[in-house]
């Protein structure tokens, strides 16, 4: 009889269980972060065929298959304001159900961005704001404290004194701002150290080490470099390697792709600021289904009062990549 009993107890504990998880299913199939595989968000670049955007569109992919949508990438193919404007209204045209958009210019961009705004687009920029515009959310770096971060470690790898060099992208506001933090933090933390060139690489590799060749031949006694982006700092390794100055010029430079990783194990490049690029997709895609679905209501009827449902700066992080962590950040 107790055996029976027992087997009686299992049996409905079982059938609780059962009923429990075909519960929880089913209102996990109807909840709110349960999608439709045919909406679409899009994430819009410019040098779009770069690795930097993999690690950005990686996180986004991620998130939007966790939330069962879809998740597209395009971009202009060149650092060109103009081509971006046309890919980001092409996409506005095809009125999807979100954007993330990271900006070559901030002001370029502004008026499309507002254009999709008005016409129900949530849309959210990345790694490259613009400010001024009516976007719900900035995720990306920030970017003077990750300039801040490159002066602090340049400065101790060359002894606190000496010249230092910027090969940045003049004119693109994330670029501006670590170039502002490298050099107001030198100003302010060490004054031994001088800044005695900048240059515009725009972005180009090429044109990176003909820049960074210049820095050498007119600065003989120059012991660092810093460059606010990936390619840059490709283009500077460059210029050194040739000038026969490797660990004679540090090199501090950013980002994580391939190139730049080979570099620091081979010890031409010293070390990297990562972004938090995967963060960047991720966090982009869950803020612009939110909106999408009016998940987020700091006040009722924001919409009409002029309030924005989102944070408006979401600081995505840095870390320094050196020879010693490097194998940590390629991607598997």
């Amino acid at each position: 009889m107790r055996r029976i009993r027992m087997t009686k107890r299992f049996s409905v504990v079982i059938v609780l269980l059962l009923a429990l998880v075909v519960t929880t299913s089913a209102l996990a199939a109807n909840g709110p972060f349960v999608g439709d595989s045919k909406e679409e968000y899009y994430m819009v670049t410019f040098v779009s065929g770069i690795e930097y955007w993999k690690g950005c569109f990686a996180g986004m992919e991620d998130a939007a298959k966790l939330l069962g949508v879809k998740a597209i990438y395009t971009g202009a193919p060149q650092a060109d304001v103009n081509q971006q404007v046309t890919v980001l209204e092409q996409v506005i045209a095809k009125q999807p159900a979100g954007i993330a958009v990271t900006c070559s210019n901030p002001d370029g961009l502004r008026a499309p961005i507002d254009l999709a705004i008005e016409a129900g687009i949530p849309v959210v920029t990345f790694d490259a704001d613009s400010p001024l515009s009516k976007r719900y959310c900035y995720l990306g770096t920030g970017n003077y404290n990750a300039g801040a971060m490159a002066a602090r470690y340049l400065a101790g790898l060359i002894g606190g004194k000496g010249e230092v060099a910027i090969s940045t992208v003049t004119g693109q506001l994330n670029h501006e701002e670590r170039k502002a933090g490298f050099i107001e933090t030198l100003a302010r933390e060490y004054p031994d150290v001088k800044v005695v060139a900048t240059g515009n690489d725009n972005n180009d590799q090429t044109i990176a080490a003909t820049l960074v060749a210049g820095f050498l031949q007119a600065h003989p006694n120059l012991s660092g470099i810093f460059c606010t982006d990936a390619l840059g700092g490709v283009g500077a390794a460059t210029s050194v390697r040739e000038a026969d100055k490797i660990g004679k010029v540090r090199i501090v430079s950013f980002d994580t792709d391939q190139g730049t990783l080979d570099l620091i194990k081979e010890g031409i490049i010293d070390a990297s600021i990562a972004q938090g690029t995967w963060n960047m997709g991720y966090w982009s895609m869950l803020m612009l289904y939110s909106v999408r679905h009016d998940l987020v209501k700091p006040v009722e009827g924001w919409q009409t009062k002029g309030i924005n449902p989102l944070p408006g700066v979401v600081d995505t992080g840095t870390n320094v990549v050196t020879k010693e962590n490097v194998e940590a950040f390629y991607v598997k």
